[in-house]
C-alpha cells in the first residue's frame, strides 16, 4: 500500500494506493475529528453490479449507511441527476455530520463530490475511485456536473476526507476505459516529467500493456505531480491551470462528439496533439508530434475525433470554456517537455493551427 499526502490551505488527507485500499475505509472515518452520524454512498450502477459487495464488506457497521445508484459515465453528471441524489439525501435525513462516499469512475466522483459540497452549504465525502481516469479526478478537490452547453461548468472546490485507490477494481474496465484514464497519466508526464513520458512511450504499445506494477508506478506519480501543483495552487490561480493541459480542445471535441460517445481521456489526447501544435507554432516547441500522434492512434486513440467537427463547431465551444478570458482562449502549450506555460490564443491563431494539424493528420 502507498500512500501519497495531499496538502491544501485548509485541509491535508491522504491517498491510499494498492489492492485493497478500499479495506482501510474504517480506519479513515475512525480518525476523522467527529465521527459520521450517517454514511451514503453515491455509485456508478455499472460499478455496484461489479464491486459493491467489496464496498459494502468494509464499511463499518455502527454507522448507519445508505445507497444511491447513479448512471454510468458522463450521464451521471447531469443536472436531473444531481436533483435526484439531493432528494435521496434529504429523505434519507442526512445531518452537517453525515458523510458521502462516491464510488465509481471520475464522473461518479464528480457529481458526489459536487453534492456533498451542495448539501447544508457542504458535507464531508470521501472518494473511492474504480477508474484509471479517476486518479487524476479524485484528487484535488474539483467537483462539478455538466451543461448541455459546457462540460463541468456548474460545480465547486470541495476537498475530500481521503481518497481510496483500490487498484484490484481496475482490470474490469474495458479497453475504452483504460485507456482513457491512462491519457491523464500521459498528461502529467508532459507537463511534469520527461522521463516518465519516455517510460510510458517505450512501454505502452497496445492498451494491453497498460496493467500491473507498470500500471501503478504511473498512477502513484501521476498523483504525486498532481498534489505538489493542488498544494500551490489549490483554486486554480496559477500553476494548477497547468494540469488542464489538452484540455481547451478536448473539452470541446468531447461536447460536440456527446458525452461519452468520445470517452474524456480519448478527447484529451486528441487535446494534447492540438496543444503540441499549438506549442510548435507560438514558441518553436521541438517534438516529434507526428510520431506522437501515431503512437496514439496504435495504442487505439481515436486521434482524429476533432477533425470531424469545422473549425468554427470547435471555436464556439471552446469560447464557452471555463478557461476562455476577454475574447480569447486559454491554452495550456510547452516551452519544452515538462516545462508548461499558459497563454491566450486568438482566433486567427487557432485557426492557422487547426489548418496545419488538418494537414499533418496524413502522416498519423
Amino acid at each position: 500500500m502507498n500512500c501519497v499526502t495531499v496538502e491544501t490551505a485548509n485541509k491535508t488527507y491522504p491517498v491510499l494506493i494498492g489492492e485493497n485500499a478500499v479495506q482501510e475505509i474504517s480506519t479513515v472515518l475512525a480518525q476523522m475529528p467527529k465521527q459520521p452520524t450517517r454514511l451514503f454512498v453515491i455509485a456508478d450502477e455499472a460499478v455496484y453490479a461489479l464491486h459493491g459487495d467489496a464496498l459494502k464488506r468494509t464499511l463499518p457497521p455502527n454507522i448507519p449507511s445508505d445507497w444511491h445508484m447513479v448512471p454510468a459515465g458522463e450521464s451521471a453528471k447531469s443536472f436531473q441527476v444531481f436533483e435526484q441524489c439531493l432528494s435521496a439525501m434529504l429523505e434519507a435525513a442526512l445531518d452537517r455530520h453525515s458523510l458521502v462516499i462516491a464510488f465509481g469512475g471520475g464522473a461518479c466522483g464528480d457529481l458526489a463530490g459536487f453534492c456533498a459540497a451542495s448539501y447544508m452549504r457542504g458535507i464531508p465525502f470521501i472518494q473511492v475511485p474504480t477508474t484509471i481516469l479517476a486518479h487524476d479526478s479524485a484528487v484535488g478537490g474539483k467537483t462539478a456536473i455538466n451543461h448541455p452547453l459546457g462540460k463541468n461548468m456548474i460545480g465547486a472546490f470541495h476537498q475530500p476526507e481521503a481518497v481510496l485507490y483500490d487498484t484490484s477494481f481496475l482490470p474490469s474496465l474495458s479497453p475504452k476505459e483504460t485507456r482513457s484514464g491512462f491519457a491523464e497519466v500521459i498528461k502529467h508526464a508532459f507537463i511534469a516529467d520527461e522521463a516518465m513520458l519516455q517510460d510510458i512511450l517505450q512501454n505502452v504499445q497496445e492498451t494491453a500493456d497498460i496493467n500491473g506494477a507498470f500500471l501503478e508506478t504511473c498512477l502513484q506519480k501521476g498523483i504525486e505531480i498532481k498534489g505538489a501543483i493542488v498544494k500551490e495552487d489549490e483554486k486554480e490561480t496559477g500553476v494548477r491551470a497547468f494540469l488542464n493541459f489538452g484540455h481547451t480542445y478536448g473539452h470541446a471535441v468531447e461536447a460536440l462528439s456527446g458525452y461519452g460517445k468520445v470517452a474524456h481521456g480519448e478527447a484529451v489526447a486528441c487535446g494534447m496533439i492540438f496543444a503540441l501544435y499549438a506549442s510548435e507554432y507560438k514558441n518553436g516547441l521541438t517534438y516529434d508530434i507526428p510520431s506522437f500522434a501515431s503512437w496514439l492512434k496504435g495504442v487505439g486513440y481515436p486521434v482524429e475525433a476533432g477533425l470531424r467537427f469545422s473549425f468554427e463547431e470547435v471555436y464556439q465551444v471552446m469560447t464557452r470554456d471555463k478557461k476562455a478570458y476577454g475574447g480569447t482562449v486559454r491554452f495550456v502549450l510547452l516551452n519544452s517537455i515538462g516545462e508548461p506555460y499558459v497563454t491566450d490564443m486568438t482566433k486567427e491563431e487557432l485557426q492557422k493551427i487547426e489548418e496545419h494539424v488538418r494537414k499533418e493528420a496524413d502522416q498519423w
